[in-house]
């Protein structure tokens, strides 16, 4: 894997910080040096090494002086499409390379209030609409573990960055699992959320019913720094006690038709957490995947032609978004809006429907099966395969087969977004070639639970 040995974990990094081992001048400048030594990862869509360095010695003398926030010094990458005053908000797409948002995003400026330092924007799949981070406008994301393979999207760069250790921690986006598949590509850990936990507001958006703002890092702890910062709660982990955790195996679909290493992977994981007195139960939400189907594409599809033309009012002075469509250069985004902007346009009556029938329709069975078998969560593979080579937009093979590659690689992790739940996915501590990902989701609004559950498990497979 494409990595030094200078890689930090945020919480590491605050106390080498805290005890003057270490100074955040110091560590933006090994940063910088890694930014220029892993470019050809393509994972960094700008970078400023001047003022990137300048900011962490403003950190130095804030902590020296006893005025440091909770987050002083702590450099963060954050997705492209998540505005920034310092950097374009370019959502990687031709028609936005110019765009310089006159403030930053509520998520950004709630941990720059905190002294943390924004070092960079990430590379991304175009307008965040897939999942390889093959992007025609910026190039593609190159995996670190393997520069031939995808680093998963659509927040690709983010992970990327994380993984090979440019920086400690960064934010993403996820509509569909778009923290969570690159997190488990590249072997970090990715948290989605309960939707509307932070605020949406200041990034170009796919679907505000489903969209929300993620993070990627290389551990639970890392994101609960993150998240008590980015939902006002203040919230930290707590101790749970693994033979009081009960965790959902489903039936149905999230086992189904997965890669061999995949499915022996997981299963091993499964063994270590039932072994150290874990409670697995099996559950069905059988009923619960024809509304899942009849919501996912419709909600998106429409509201991404109207909530992106809401955007472009707001913070892009006289950019059409006729003309944002037009210069759009992946052929699988391009297709998508093309075809929403004529005949085949997502109709108001399936939106409808997907919102006022089905959606309650999901949340009524989930929620009923965690209750009916007094569940802290359930587990699954967050993707039914790992990375596969950089190209195979349309299809990959999986079990001798093609499939096509969009619904494959979101297969688990769609229904949690269409739901708004949280979901974290933790990079399986078994020796694989590919990084493979387990994920555990739980019930909307009960992020504080998922993440003390997801410390402790973590805890126990990487002991």
């Amino acid at each position: 894997m494409t990595t030094n040995s200078k890689s930090h974990s945020v919480t590491d990094l605050l106390d080498l910080m805290k005890t003057g081992k270490l100074s955040a001048k110091e560590y933006a400048v090994d940063l910088s040096e890694k930014v220029k030594q892993l470019e050809y990862l393509n994972s960094i869509k700008s970078f400023n090494e001047d003022f990137f360095i300048e900011s962490a010695k403003v950190a130095d003398q804030k902590r020296a002086s006893g005025k440091g926030g909770a987050l002083c010094g702590v450099p963060f990458v954050a997705k492209d499409n998540i505005n920034s005053k310092l950097f374009p908000t370019t959502a990687c797409t031709t028609a936005l390379m110019d765009n310089v948002t006159a403030s930053d995003s509520p998520v950004i400026d709630l941990l720059t209030n905190e002294d943390a330092i924004l070092g960079a924007k990430a590379n991304m799949h175009e307008l965040a609409f897939g999942i390889t981070s093959n992007n025609v406008v910026t190039g593609p994301v190159k995996n670190p573990h393997n520069q031939e393979k995808i680093a998963g999207g659509s927040s690709g760069g983010t992970a990327a960055a994380v993984a090979a250790g440019i920086f400690p921690i960064g934010l993403g986006t996820d509509t569909g699992g778009s923290c969570r598949i690159p997190a488990a590509l590249c072997g970090v850990v990715g948290f989605r959320p309960s939707t509307n936990r932070y605020s949406a507001e200041g990034v170009v958006p796919i679907s505000h019913t489903r969209d929300t703002v993620g993070t990627i890092a290389k551990s639970v702890s890392d994101v609960c720094l993150f998240d008590s910062v980015m939902s006002n709660s203040q919230f930290k982990e707590k101790k749970i006690a693994l033979n009081t955790i009960t965790l959902g195996i489903p039936k149905e679909v999230f086992f189904d038709n997965l890669e061999p290493v995949v499915e022996k992977v997981v299963q091993s994981q499964l063994k270590t957490l039932e072994s150290a007195g874990v409670k697995l139960t099996e559950i069905s939400m059988s009923d619960i995947w024809s509304h899942n189907e009849a919501f996912g594409f419709p909600v998106a599809l429409y509201e991404v032609m109207r909530d992106l033309p809401k955007y472009l009012a707001r913070y892009v002075s006289g950019l059409k978004f006729e003309e944002l469509v037009e210069g759009i250069g992946s052929p699988d985004v391009s297709g998508v809006f093309r075809s929403q902007m004529g005949e085949d346009a997502m109709p108001k009556e399936a939106y409808d429907a997907a919102m006022n029938i089905h959606r309650p329709k999901m949340l009524e069975i989930y929620e009923t099966t965690f209750k009916a078998n007094n569940l802290n969560a359930i587990i699954f593979p967050t993707t039914p395969l790992t990375a596969r080579n950089i190209g195979e937009d349309e299809t990959v093979e999986l079990n001798g087969v093609q499939v096509p590659t969009f619904p494959t690689y979101i297969r688990n992790t769609d229904l949690g977004s269409n739901i708004g739940a949280p979901g974290i996915s933790l990079p399986c501590n078994v020796e694989s070639d590919l990084p493979i990902g387990i994920e555990f989701e739980g019930i909307p609004g009960g992020d504080n639970e998922l993440l003390s559950l997801s410390k402790s498990i973590e805890m126990t497979l990487t002991s």
